[in-house]
């Protein structure tokens, strides 16, 4: 039986401020497995960095707050433990690739002093023991060790970018998130870090959430799938399932806005209007202005998550006579 790594129960987070209150994440629920990658695929703004703050315990407090739900890691609920149990767990048991290298490297300190300084934290060793696994991590992502006194301006972006993936691996983590790691990348050096995100990721075994916008990125890398959109998941599967199945609207969307080099067409298939303001939300679907196939009752009340299969879900009142809902089917 597969082992669950990490699960999601109806998480809710929302930033306060003065003029209103922001609905970053509204609920949503998500499972990954030992060893596994999921892909979190939505258009900026759905609240995919949220999550990913939210399952490392740094929401800014305030204006974040995490209202209501569970993050459950090896069985334990990550909201329920203080700072310093998280402090614990931070760069060592989870960690996190952030999605610019420029900001997530000190530029005052040596990249192996950056990366030493975790393993020491962590593993708590000796300034030369770590600073030995520190060049050997620089050499695990393809950099040579004599470089671990340099200082990141004197990288490159692609190399940087390897610094900060050396660091997340630097302490044997369970759980990576990578968050969008290859957008500032040129396409040749997207391809280089992800060949060596897997190579590494397998090497390890290491569970992995990628959070993306780019949907060739995820067939390459992930063997699940959540899409998000205004802070809900509204439809989660395998790769095959999104991929050859895929079912709700705004999935639809997504991929008809891919070019196909086997077709010639004068114009991409756009997906019309805005994601809704997560402060003002509609009362129903929050996708019901930019659906096709939105109806009057779409429009007055929340959509059901409906289960199409084990390993299918889809938010869509389209599937209410077609599938039973999740709710439904928990009741059972």
């Amino acid at each position: 039986m597969s082992e669950k790594v990490l699960e999601i129960k109806n998480l809710v987070i929302e930033y306060h401020t003065r003029k209103s209150n922001v609905q970053a994440v509204n609920g949503i629920s998500l499972s990954l497995e030992k060893g596994t990658t999921l892909g979190l695929v939505g258009e900026t703004g759905a609240g995919k960095t949220t999550t990913a703050l939210g399952i490392m315990g740094l929401i800014p407090d305030p204006p974040g707050k995490v209202i209501d739900g569970e993050i459950i890691f090896e069985g334990e609920d990550l909201l329920k433990k203080n700072k310093n149990e998280l402090i614990k767990i931070r760069g060592n048991k989870i960690s996190m690739i952030f999605q610019d290298p420029m900001t997530a490297l000190n530029p005052i300190i040596t990249v192996g002093d950056q990366i030493s300084e975790v393993i020491r934290l962590h593993e708590k060793m000796p300034a030369y023991e770590a600073a030995a696994k520190a060049k050997e991590m620089l050499e695990m992502v393809g950099i040579p060790g004599e470089r671990y006194g340099e200082y990141p301006h004197q990288f490159s972006g692609g190399m940087k970018q390897r610094v900060v993936i050396a660091m997340a691996l630097a302490c044997n983590p369970v759980l990576m998130i990578a968050d969008e790691p290859t957008t500032a990348l040129d396409v040749t050096i997207q391809a280089q870090v992800l060949d060596m995100m897997n190579k590494l990721k397998k090497e390890f075994n290491t569970s992995m959430i990628l959070i993306t916008h780019d949907l060739g990125v995820v067939a390459e890398t992930c063997e699940n799938v959540a899409i998000m959109y205004a802070g809900e998941i509204v439809e989660a599967g395998t790769l095959k399932d999104i991929y050859e199945n895929g079912c709700h609207p705004y999935t639809k969307g997504l991929f008809g806005s891919i070019p196909d080099l086997d077709e010639d067409k004068d114009r991409l298939q756009p997906i019309m209007g805005l994601m809704p303001d997560p402060s003002n939300l509609p009362a129903g679907c929050n996708f019901a202005e930019r659906c096709p196939y939105s109806t009057p009752e779409c429009e007055k009340q929340p959509t059901a998550n409906y289960k199409l299969s084990d390993t299918h879900f889809v938010r869509c009142g389209r599937f209410k006579d077609k599938a039973i809902s999740v709710e439904e089917a928990r009741k059972k």
